[in-house]
């Protein structure tokens, strides 16, 4: 899909943008936020994000919020400005996707390549910023995961205040997307996309379909296996609601691959 992108702006057409199915029926829908779960470190949550993006880039602004640190954003602004490729990867490089410790998937190469994918776009002439909203560390003493549900909520919405007149479609930890608390975990209360205007705002559950991800457990961090949960031959964009309401349909992707680190300069290519 990259290459198709990449063949595309050289060639001075519109990118082809390989979106999910039911992308289109998604996009129809009226509400302004559209959260995507993911699991961290696979090849597949990346890039159709990706082609969501570019899809929703081809008819008007479009603003990606990013589970990144807040201090990113000027490095992220310099990214996005870069007057060709070569030098939009280099700008990239200096942040964390440049740091061989940001390991547990939110920086894989194939996040990485997404990055690349938003820039191209961007250089054809579609209107599109980022905004990475994980918040640095609160001051609140003593906090459990909710305070930082809360946090990671209002940085997402703060995007809509700032481009009005942009659609805001957020990649985020398929937790973080959920609108309703998780029973099990209690420490997390609200997630982060419940704290939304729920009514301008849809969630996508990342399905379970097999598989594997680059991820970190208590020790280390590498390729780990993913449990098949969800019916392994559905594909594309559901909107149905799932898991009790927590989600207002399902992005499925099929068995996902793993993605290492894309600062470990022995990863493969994805």
């Amino acid at each position: 899909m990259i290459a198709l992108l990449a063949t595309a702006l050289m060639a001075g057409s519109p990118p082809a943008c390989s979106a999910p199915e039911g992308t289109e029926v998604l996009l129809d829908q009226p509400q302004r936020v559209i959260v995507v779960g993911e699991a961290h470190g696979t090849v597949e949550a990346p890039a159709a994000f990706l082609g969501l993006v570019c899809e929703a880039a081809q008819r008007g602004p479009v603003t990606v919020g990013l589970e990144m640190s807040e201090a990113d954003g000027p490095l992220l602004n310099n990214f996005m400005a870069s007057p060709d490729e070569a030098t939009a990867m280099r700008v990239l490089q200096y942040g964390d996707f440049g740091h061989p410790r940001r390991d547990d998937g939110r920086h894989s190469r194939a996040m990485m390549n997404m990055m690349v994918g938003f820039w191209r776009l961007r250089a054809a002439g579609h209107d599109i910023t980022l905004h990475p909203f994980l918040p640095l560390m609160s001051r609140i003493q003593r906090r459990d995961q909710a305070w930082r549900e809360l946090e990671m909520g209002y940085a997402m919405s703060r995007a809509l205040v700032v481009r009005p007149e942009a659609r805001l479609l957020i990649l985020v930890g398929d937790l973080h997307a959920r609108k309703t608390p998780l029973a099990r975990l209690p420490d997390v209360g609200l997630p982060a996309a419940g704290h939304l205007p729920a009514t301008d705002t849809l969630t996508l559950h990342f399905a379970q379909q097999g598989g594997a991800r680059w991820g970190c457990g208590q020790d280390d961090c590498g390729q780990q296996t993913m449990t098949e949960v969800y019916d392994p031959g559905a594909r594309g964009i559901i909107l149905t609601p799932t898991n009790e309401g927590a989600y207002d349909g399902v992005l499925a992707v099929g068995p996902v691959t793993a993605s290492p680190p894309a600062a470990h300069a022995s990863a493969p290519a994805d």
